[in-house]
């Protein structure tokens, strides 16, 4: 199964709809919970897993990708202990972090885009 420029745009929105949740424990909008830092759980996790891996496995991109999202994922629980602890402000600006692993990623998906879909 080739991966299509729609499976990628996905991809993306999944990256989106984790910094936005993340975002809204910040700013006290929702609660924290576990599956939200849990690599198996992840929306974005889960395209890799099922999607990606069974098929580009030995793509480095891929390999990459994973740790990639499991260091976005221990920044971002990180973030809300500090949040937890009242270091508000604090945990608020380290998003500038868990945007640098995002700018990381959409490095990875662009290229193994270019390299999958024909």
């Amino acid at each position: 199964m080739a991966l299509s420029t729609l499976d990628f745009q996905q991809a993306r929105i999944k990256q989106v709809l984790f910094k936005s949740r993340l975002r809204s424990v910040l700013y006290g909008v929702r609660e924290a919970d576990a599956a939200l830092f849990s690599l198996a759980e992840n929306p974005f996790g889960q395209w890799l897993a099922t999607v990606v891996k069974p098929h580009y496995n030995t793509r480095p991109e891929v390999r990459a990708m994973e740790q990639n999202l499991q260091a976005t994922l221990q920044a971002g629980q990180a973030l809300v202990t500090q949040y937890q602890r009242g270091q508000i402000e604090e945990a608020r600006t380290g998003l500038s972090t868990v945007n640098t692993y995002a700018d990381q990623m959409e490095e990875l998906l662009q290229s193994l885009e270019k390299a999958v879909v024909a």
